[in-house]
């Protein structure tokens, strides 16, 4: 194993050497390469959900060369390098894991949840206090550059922590239907196809507010919506397949025929599901 990281490492340096690398990974910068790391966890992700093996260890390939690409800047920058990497998060791990390397006694996944947040806590306090005694907040530690769901949900975990959430659905139900009430009454005064600073706030609050049910429901927003966007499209391409068979140019219906097809799609997915085939 040693070898191959090696190996890797080896690749990288060569790639990157000033006078015979590549002269695109030459000329990369963190900021630069900070993309494409993003794009190489989404394929991560995706190749998770398709339940394909091949290509989810192609893409973790993929992801680990980009961890291998940016501790080499670091390390030409006299930074860090990928041994202080890889010994940052083992120290982390075991620091977080007390119940595995040490005597800590946890008794299921939900307490070592708890647990892990309230390390990362005494962490973030810890770092606080060596930066000239800055006051920590819950909020401390929760990336910007998150999608907005998962930041919205994260901000929201960690406002729980602290007591301020409520406890039972029913003002969380209420509070979507009093922000969608808000976002009605300010399409009421303005242009549609223009919205205000007003409209775009309102509908920020209402997602925020769609999110915080998904997180009370124990639901995850982001894999939430990620179904939601599959079953539109796979709905959406069985609509057109089925307007093309019957001699129609989908985007020419009105949207009367073109609501037909949608139910009839509807009909069909769900006749085809696994689910309705099981229980048949």
């Amino acid at each position: 194993m040693t070898a191959l990281i090696d190996r890797l490492l080896n690749i990288m340096a060569s790639l990157r050497h000033p006078e015979t690398g590549c002269p695109w990974d030459v000329e990369q910068t963190f900021q630069t390469i900070a993309p494409y790391t993003i794009e190489e966890a989404y394929e991560v992700a995706d190749a998770i959900e398709q339940d394909d093996m091949n290509h989810l260890c192609d893409e973790l390939g993929d992801l680990l060369l980009q961890v291998v690409f940016h501790a080499r800047i670091a390390e030409e920058a006299g930074h860090f390098d990928f041994a202080d990497v890889v010994d940052g998060v083992s120290e982390k791990m075991v620091r977080r894991h007390p119940h595995v390397f040490a005597d800590a006694n946890i008794k299921d996944a939900k307490a070592q949840t708890v647990h892990w947040e309230d390390i990362k806590q005494q962490e973030r306090a810890s770092k606080n206090n060596g930066d000239n005694g800055a006051v920590t907040s819950a909020m401390d530690g929760v990336v910007h550059a998150l999608p907005a769901l998962l930041r919205a949900q994260k901000l929201q975990n960690r406002a729980a922590r602290v007591g301020f959430d409520w406890g039972e659905l029913a003002p969380v139900c209420a509070k979507i239907r009093e922000e969608l009430s808000e976002v009605e009454a300010e399409i009421d005064q303005e242009q549609p196809l223009q919205p205000s600073d007003a409209v775009i706030e309102e509908m920020g609050d209402l997602l925020f507010s769609v999110v915080n049910l998904c997180r009370h429901l124990d639901i995850d927003a982001e894999t939430a919506l990620r179904h939601g966007n599959h079953k539109f499209e796979q709905r959406f391409r069985a609509m057109e397949d089925l307007s093309a068979k019957a001699g129609e140019d989908f985007a020419k219906l009105s949207l009367q025929d073109q609501e037909c097809f949608w139910q009839q799609a509807k009909q069909n997915l769900s006749e085809n599901s696994p689910e309705r085939q099981d229980k048949e």
